[in-house]
């Protein structure tokens, strides 16, 4: 069953989350299937992960309690700090919770407002 959305995640159990440099993470569930969410960086704009607010290792082997995604493009949101960026920007957010704890995956963008800052979700190969 492949999970189209991010908030598909709901219900289902992680074996593992690996985070690849602060740009991709990679989440195994427990039949063997992996997604990423990721962005693919073009010549004027730059997205990656800002912060990992709790434990990732909280979300493996109990189900998913919550999957959710948050973005804002016109403020910065209450609570976070501005890094200083100009032109256009895009904060967002991954939350996620298993019974054992809570983990937001902050993810920030900013280009010269021609350029794409969405995180992407997909299935990878195995």
């Amino acid at each position: 069953m492949k999970l189209e959305e991010f908030e598909d995640l709901l219900g289902k159990t992680l074996s593992n989350i690996e985070n690849k440099n602060d740009d991709q993470l990679i989440f195994t569930l427990e039949n063997g299937e992996k997604y990423r969410l990721y962005h693919d960086q073009d010549c004027c704009e730059s997205v990656d992960i800002e912060e990992i607010i709790g434990d990732l290792n909280d979300l493996i082997g109990s189900p998913i309690t919550l999957a959710e995604e948050v973005m804002h493009d016109d403020v910065d949101p209450d609570g976070v700090k501005n890094p200083g960026h100009g032109g256009s920007f895009t904060w967002t957010f991954y939350k996620l919770a298993t019974i054992k704890g809570y983990a937001t995956i902050r993810w920030f963008g900013q280009s010269n407002g021609y350029y794409s800052e969405v995180v992407s979700w997909e299935k990878i190969s195995n």
